[in-house]
């Protein structure tokens, strides 16, 4: 028996304030909200554009995201050009999110795809990339890819 296509789904991500981060995926990807409850002891939002669910909050966890445990390494998000990334990162400015690397950069030597590499209030790492437009700076880490060293 062979395996169906498979296609990613939504993403779901445990968070310490569903409110915050409610607003922060919100007004940084542009999100819609297709459902929340917001009080209680279940708290959570899904969240997405278009009518398709991209990302679910979960309000069930404390501390900061640990980038040194096994599990999610980032979540990506592509966008149709450059300019969107450009746009995502003055947003970013905006709020006061400072990125890994300095702007938009490469996901490697050579590479015209790149984006911007931040991470969420609760320390989950983020990208927003773009799939041509970003040779214009070099890449961050020589010999390896951008998006896994960040």
């Amino acid at each position: 028996m062979s395996t169906p296509a498979l296609q990613t789904g939504h993403v779901g991500l445990n968070v310490t304030d569903l409110a915050r981060s409610t607003a922060f995926y919100r007004q940084v990807f542009g999100f819609e909200i297709m459902g929340e409850q917001t009080d209680g002891d279940r708290r959570f939002a899904f969240l997405g554009r278009d009518g398709t669910l991209l990302v679910t909050l979960w309000q069930q966890s404390g501390g900061v995201f640990a980038t040194d445990r096994p599990g999610l390494h980032h979540l990506s998000f592509q966008v149709p050009d450059i300019e969107a990334v450009r746009r995502a990162e003055a947003t970013l400015r905006e709020l006061g999110v400072r990125p890994f690397h300095e702007g938009i950069v490469p996901h490697g030597e050579g590479a015209s795809s790149g984006g911007v590499f931040f991470a969420d209030p609760d320390g989950i790492r983020l990208e927003i990339y773009a799939p041509t437009g970003a040779d214009t700076a070099p890449a961050p880490t020589k010999g390896a890819p951008t998006c896994g060293f960040f």
